[in-house]
């Protein structure tokens, strides 16, 4: 079985918006003269990078028998069967159907998505949904997780 690895990167057109803010910041320093415009031009783009770049380093995993979504490492033992969610019914549990208990990984700038029921009863949050540009490997990959286990 093949874990399932994926890194949710910011869209290229966010890297340029990195440039656009250093643009920006070279011309609030102009009045300053030609070496603060370029420290601006540096440091603007590269605070703006910095900040992109963290956004968009989240990974999720599949790894020993647990689903590794951010910050959070759930038991695949303690999940529900993978929904694969795309279109509107992906913009639905963003918005109106999502349950402020569940677990959110959630990047707008992904079309599809993953929602996980999670069965712990000790654990109240309902489910996690997960933005993920390959929902179809993902459930393809707890699955065989979970038929693996003994």
């Amino acid at each position: 079985m093949q874990p399932y690895e994926e890194r949710l990167t910011a869209p290229r057109s966010w890297w340029f918006a990195s440039v656009l803010v250093g643009v920006a910041m070279a011309l609030i320093m102009l009045p300053f003269g030609t070496l603060p415009l370029l420290g601006g031009l540096v440091g603007g783009t590269a605070v703006a990078a910095v900040v992109t770049s963290a956004y968009g380093s989240v990974r999720i995993r599949v790894v020993a028998g647990s689903l590794v979504a951010g910050d959070a490492r759930i038991p695949v033992s303690a999940l529900g069967e993978a929904e694969v969610l795309t279109g509107e019914e992906t913009r639905a549990w963003r918005s109106y159907k999502a349950d402020p208990r569940a677990f959110m990984l959630l990047r707008a700038y992904i079309p599809t998505a993953l929602r996980v029921p999670i069965t712990d009863p000790d654990d109240p949050t309902p489910y996690a949904y997960l933005s993920t540009r390959h929902p179809q490997a993902l459930a393809e990959a707890l699955q065989a997780v979970r038929q693996s286990a003994p």
